[in-house]
């Protein structure tokens, strides 16, 4: 297979702020506990600061379609500081001066004064990570905030100013009913957000949770708060664009859609990941940073980068990658959107393609690819047609 770009795609920008006050056990991103003297918050938004300029080259003038503070937990760091790398960000980078720019934050650590400066410096999405406004399940999910406060975060949102706001919900939770999930649900539609983010948990390695897994709802109840929480969404003119995420008056996640659509990201800061597709080499890269922060600074200090692994995407597995994110959006892609983010023919999956349909996972026509009603519900099944 011979794989040619005649364009770069779409290019965000990943901020990755990595201290949060506690661990969830059932966190599985590179996160780690505030130490009780403190975290170097001048020094890490320095070493950023640096860190993104070395990477200046790497992206050759190409322009940011989104920025995004993830964590962790980015509302610990102060206005001034996010204001510091947003300057930076202005001075160096193409952009529009209405590009999205997320910033996360956690109920337990918002203030109102905080909220605003943040507004006024150019953040424009909030995304709260609210996980539940039930006190028994947010104390399982050891979760640092209480129902009230959780309300009280998006409250605060709202009086600063921020119209496109996300809420971040979990359901399949230990001890949790149909009813407990409608419940979240219906209190979150009540805040009018532009977006939630409504996931399953899912017990993974190297997590409390996955050295101590609690008893969760049978696989029964679980498809029965997916259905009727959806049809709940739904009714409420939450349209889903993805696996989990929902979106109202078209608010969709610029930066998540880029991500899904096999987009180009660069990632900066204590081990944040980036891919980045190379026209003149023909070829798509992805690397890592160092995931411990006081490494991380060491190794920006030393020698003017933190990253610990890069790895060339071999042409036989690009077809799978691409699978792999196009296919949880519920509206599919164009089949030129294949070709112009593989740099490869669509007849290099032609044939998994036809072998998808005719299996009921894939509706393929009028040149768009789409997972059927199945395929969504049996997405393990269908990514499992594109390995080779």
């Amino acid at each position: 297979m011979i794989q040619k770009f005649y364009q770069a795609p779409p290019l965000s920008l990943y901020i990755h702020l990595p201290w949060c006050l506690k661990k969830c056990p059932y966190c599985d991103f590179n996160s780690h506990e505030v130490p009780a003297s403190g975290f170097e918050e001048k020094r890490y938004i320095n070493t950023l600061i640096s860190d993104l300029k070395f990477e200046l080259n790497r992206i050759d003038g190409r322009k940011i379609v989104s920025i995004f503070f993830g964590g962790g937990t980015p509302s610990l760091f102060l206005p001034e500081s996010i204001d510091q790398i947003l300057n930076l960000i202005h001075t160096q980078l193409n952009f529009d001066l209405d590009v999205e720019i997320t910033l996360e934050a956690n109920p337990g650590a918002v203030e109102a004064a905080r909220f605003r400066e943040y507004r006024a410096i150019g953040v424009n999405r909030l995304s709260l990570g609210i996980q539940s406004f039930n006190n028994q399940s947010l104390t399982l999910l050891g979760r640092i905030h209480d129902a009230n406060e959780a309300k009280k975060a998006i409250e605060l949102s709202k009086d600063a100013g921020f119209e496109n706001f996300n809420l971040d919900l979990m359901y399949g939770l230990p001890n949790q009913e149909v009813d407990d999930t409608l419940a979240d649900l219906e209190q979150a539609v009540d805040y009018l957000p532009a977006h939630i983010s409504w996931y399953q948990l899912t017990i993974e390695p190297n997590t409390i949770f996955g050295s101590k897994p609690p008893q969760l709802p049978s696989d029964n109840v679980i498809w029965s708060m997916q259905e009727e929480g959806q049809a709940f969404l739904k009714k409420n003119d939450f349209e889903q664009y993805e696996i989990s995420a929902y979106a109202k008056n078209n608010y969709t996640s610029a930066h998540n859609i880029n991500y899904w659509q096999f987009g180009d990201y660069l990632g900066i800061g204590a081990g944040s990941h980036g891919k980045i597709t190379s026209i003149t080499n023909s070829q798509i890269e992805r690397y890592v940073r160092h995931k411990i922060p006081a490494r991380y600074i060491e190794l920006i200090n030393l020698k003017s980068s933190a990253v610990i692994e890069k790895k060339v995407i071999e042409v036989g597995e690009v077809p799978l990658e691409f699978m792999m994110n196009a296919l949880r959006l519920t509206n599919g892609i164009s089949e030129n959107l294949f070709f112009e983010r593989t740099g490869l023919p669509l007849k290099t999956i032609e044939k998994e393609l036809m072998t998808a349909e005719n299996m009921g996972l894939l509706d393929y026509r009028n040149k768009k690819i789409k997972p059927s009603f199945q395929g969504h519900r049996y997405l393990n099944d269908l990514l499992q047609i594109f390995m080779k």
